[in-house]
């Protein structure tokens, strides 16, 4: 059966492909979709999401934008690697629809309820600020939900900083929210993502696809690959956010093992590192797990898959659900 997921994104190259696997892999049944704060500006990432979806043919699914900001701390975004827009290098389409009128705070509660506990898997591949308000606002989902797979944090590694990955350093206290709720949590991480290049095989096996999408995700690569060469130093760009979809769809293909994982809130050079503890096997019982073995063929096996599966849809017609005329919600819910 395929998985039930909720994709919580902040688009953003790596989320756009991610939005792409969940939609075209038959092993994925993409609920709602929410974004949030992140890689660039809400509105900007919101409209972004939208674009992609218009792009890709995806219907019936609905769209929610969620938090505007961080938890307590101020705004930062990954203009350096995703350029102004979030989503430069693509001609992006205008958008076919709308968000709901929901917060997708409220939006990723309705979901959980609505679906039998333990079917529902919370997929957060930006900031985690709308995960920790879900979980907050209305705590009986945590033990409805049946795990929360995410892009962040990492063992050992960071990107924001030298320990703290951006997803999890741009909002350290909504990730210590997740982290600590009580659900089963699988951290996919910059030690894992690191390992999705697409090289030129990759990149070769993208363009024989020969679609729109597949012309679209080729684009989204060039600028991206030139963007981690100038500023981290990469032969060829790491493809994070569909690693997260992936291990949903196969666990085999993204393999995680389980770990205890903390989340540092107060450390003069560690704020937003995500603490593995590594000294012996994880104590009975340990519901954290970290991502540390990719099958890169497998991998991009899957994407392409996914790609090729998509086809060359026309423009998207608006969602089942009602839309509101804002692209964004203007406040957190309380």
């Amino acid at each position: 059966m395929a998985e039930k997921i909720v994709l919580d994104c902040d688009p953003g190259h790596d989320d756009a492909i991610a939005l792409l696997l969940a939609h075209g892999d038959p092993g994925i049944e993409l609920l709602a979709v929410t974004t949030v704060v992140g890689n660039q500006t809400l509105a900007k990432v919101t409209r972004n999401a939208l674009s992609v979806a218009t792009m890709a043919g995806i219907t019936g699914v609905p769209f929610a934008a969620g938090a505007d900001r961080p938890l307590l701390r101020e705004i930062e975004v990954a203009a350096d690697i995703h350029g102004e827009s979030g989503l430069d290098g693509p001609e992006l389409p205008e958008p076919a629809f709308g968000v709901v009128g929901a917060h997708a705070v409220d939006l990723i509660v309705e979901t959980v309820l609505a679906h039998e506990p333990g079917t529902v898997t919370l997929v957060p591949t930006g900031g985690l600020t709308n995960i920790a308000l879900a979980a907050r606002r209305a705590p009986e989902i945590v033990e409805r939900v049946k795990r929360v797979v995410l892009m962040g944090g990492g063992v050992g590694v960071g990107n924001r900083t030298a320990v703290a990955e951006f997803n999890i350093a741009i909002d350290p206290e909504a990730a210590d929210i997740v982290f600590s709720a009580g659900w089963e949590v699988v951290m996919v991480g910059l030690d894992l993502t690191h390992q999705a290049v697409a090289g030129p095989e990759v990149r070769e096996a993208i363009r024989a696809v020969g679609t729109g999408p597949a012309r679209f995700v080729d684009e989204l690569l060039d600028f991206f690959a030139g963007t981690y060469r100038d500023v981290q130093g990469f032969d060829a760009p790491p493809v994070h956010d569909p690693c997260a979809v992936a291990h949903v769809i196969d666990p085999t293909v993204v393999r995680a093992v389980p770990v205890p994982l903390v989340v540092e809130t107060t450390g003069r050079y560690t704020t937003g590192m995500t603490v593995a503890d590594l000294r012996g096997p994880a104590p009975e019982g340990c519901r954290t797990y970290a991502a540390r073995e990719l099958d890169h063929g497998r991998f991009w096996d899957l994407v392409v898959g996914a790609l090729t599966r998509i086809g060359d849809p026309t423009v998207a017609a608006p969602v089942a659900a009602p839309v509101a005329a804002p692209v964004v919600a203007s406040e957190q819910p309380a």
